[in-house]
């Protein structure tokens, strides 16, 4: 099973389990990451022709550009990783009568 998908907008998904890191793309080293990425023919332009508002790192090394802001693509993040997921915290100490 390829694992969840990750909505990054306009009908746009990319594999959850694949993300490394989900950055705002207005700092100089985030435009040279781009502009890296696509000299060495690893970027995936997914803003269907609108303003990057985030650009999200794979494993792979591949660089997407989406017109989705970061914050809201994390929050998805958050939502399919953990969807489903049950967190279980247990005391193991025993107490003493």
């Amino acid at each position: 099973m390829p694992g969840k998908l990750l909505n990054i907008g306009f009908g746009n998904s990319v594999v959850a389990r694949r993300v490394v890191a989900i950055v705002n793309p207005g700092s100089s080293p985030m435009k040279r990451l781009r502009d890296e990425a696509r000299e060495s023919h690893r970027l995936v332009d997914a803003t269907q022709g609108r303003r990057t508002r985030s650009i999200i790192v794979t494993d792979s090394g591949h660089v997407i550009l989406s017109a989705i802001q970061a914050e809201t693509i994390a929050q998805r993040y958050e939502q399919t990783v953990y969807e489903g997921a049950v967190i279980s915290i247990s005391d193991d100490t025993e107490a003493e009568p």
